[in-house]
């Protein structure tokens, strides 16, 4: 997937928007400050998300997947392009993402964002 492609699936997602912070960070969260994917546009693309914390290890054993830096202890991962994942498994994850933070939301944030 290109930054382009990858960006539009995120934005596609209930309730996500986009922010450009930290000099030239592509964040995507939802009720406005909970992020579920960060794009660094300066350093190769890399494409950080959360995973679900007993997939975390396991992720992380794959070629081209590390823990994110900062944001290991809360179970992200981190990978540069050319991504180690097909179109498919990379949709699959940022939208498991996406679900894992709209779950720790409010009830009444949430009722309308999980799918």
């Amino acid at each position: 997937m290109t930054a382009e492609q990858i960006a539009a699936f995120c934005l596609s997602l209930p309730g996500a928007r986009e922010d450009i912070k930290w000099a030239g960070v592509r964040v995507f969260s939802v009720a406005e400050s909970k992020m579920f994917a960060l794009f660094h546009l300066n350093s190769h693309n890399s494409l950080a998300f959360k995973v679900d914390n007993e997939l975390f290890l396991s992720f992380c054993d794959r070629p081209g997947i590390q823990p994110a830096p900062y944001l290991a202890r809360a179970r992200w991962v981190s990978m540069a392009a050319p991504y180690p994942l097909g179109d498919s498994e990379l949709q699959e994850l940022l939208m498991r993402s996406h679900q894992l933070v709209v779950a720790k939301l409010p009830k009444r944030l949430k009722l309308a964002l999980l799918r």
